[in-house]
């Protein structure tokens, strides 16, 4: 049974790289995963024909893992099993691979230079996308509500999370972009709509994701959020300012999210150090 499960295996790595495109590194770490799930977990089939995998023996062998490394090679393991079932018609039930809760990570700031390098490739609408969600610091939810008549006089009104309100101020870069939109789109009432309805989040994701990904880049809505507030840090803006223009109601929050940057903890440490005035 054991042996069956080592070629299967094997076909579902296979599976992977060639139908599924997976990377080589990404093959390896599903690899390494059931190569040790297989050598120590308990394998076999009940009289109604459905097989079981108990893998607790092997979640004791990696209990000394990372937390992420942990989940990384359970998630391997489903998809596996997921893999037997929906190819090979079999019915598996798992022992021993309830989830474990790892902290939530925070998303990389995008480099400034690979931004810079996406917006010489992107349409108007992309553009004004990447501005309004880097500009700004909105969020993607934010700014599909975004309605023209809440952006004069160089602010804007953002409605966010728990009906607060609050506005920003629009570099002047920003401003002009946003004028030359609405004068070739005319859009009704939303700064993104289609019809005369908003474009909801994740049509707005897809849209800006789109330029990133044609250039080999992985960039979310919240990526860009997390960099506008972490290039500002990094430049000098006060946290409290940013969090004020984060829509945060704490500056815990905004610590949290923003993980000062390791050239902004230096000079904040070289310039506050008693010993950095002798």
């Amino acid at each position: 049974m054991r042996e069956k499960f080592r070629d299967l295996s094997d076909m579902f790595l296979d599976y992977l790289f060639e139908i599924r495109g997976y990377s080589q590194t990404s093959i390896i770490t599903y690899e390494i995963a059931l190569r040790q799930m297989l050598k120590v977990s308990e394998i076999y089939q009940e009289s109604d024909g459905r097989i079981i995998f108990n893998i607790t023996a092997f979640r004791f062998d990696i209990v000394q893992n990372h937390k992420r490394t942990i989940a990384k090679k359970l998630s391997a393991i489903r998809s596996f099993v997921k893999y037997l079932e929906e190819q090979h018609q079999m019915i598996i039930k798992v022992i021993g691979d309830e989830s474990i809760k790892i902290p939530q990570g925070l998303p990389k700031p995008i480099d400034e230079i690979y931004i810079e390098e996406v917006l010489q490739h992107v349409t108007l609408e992309e553009k004004l996308l990447i501005f309004m969600l880097y500009g700004l610091g909105i969020r993607i939810s934010e700014l599909s509500k975004l309605e023209i008549s809440h952006i004069k006089d160089k602010w804007v009104q953002i409605d966010g999370k728990g009906k607060k309100i609050r506005e920003l101020p629009i570099l002047p870069i920003v401003q002009q972009l946003i004028e030359l939109y609405i004068k070739e789109n005319s859009p009704q009432k939303y700064l993104f709509e289609k019809g005369k309805s908003p474009l909801n989040s994740a049509q707005l994701r897809y849209k800006l994701m789109k330029p990133f990904r044609a250039l080999g880049l992985k960039a979310t809505p919240h990526q860009l959020r997390h960099s506008f507030a972490s290039h500002l840090l990094n430049n000098g803006a006060r946290i409290s300012d940013v969090s004020q223009l984060l829509g945060h109601a704490t500056m815990a929050t905004t610590q949290i999210y923003t993980k000062l940057g390791d050239k902004r903890k230096k000079q904040d440490y070289m310039k506050a150090h008693p010993l950095a005035n002798l």
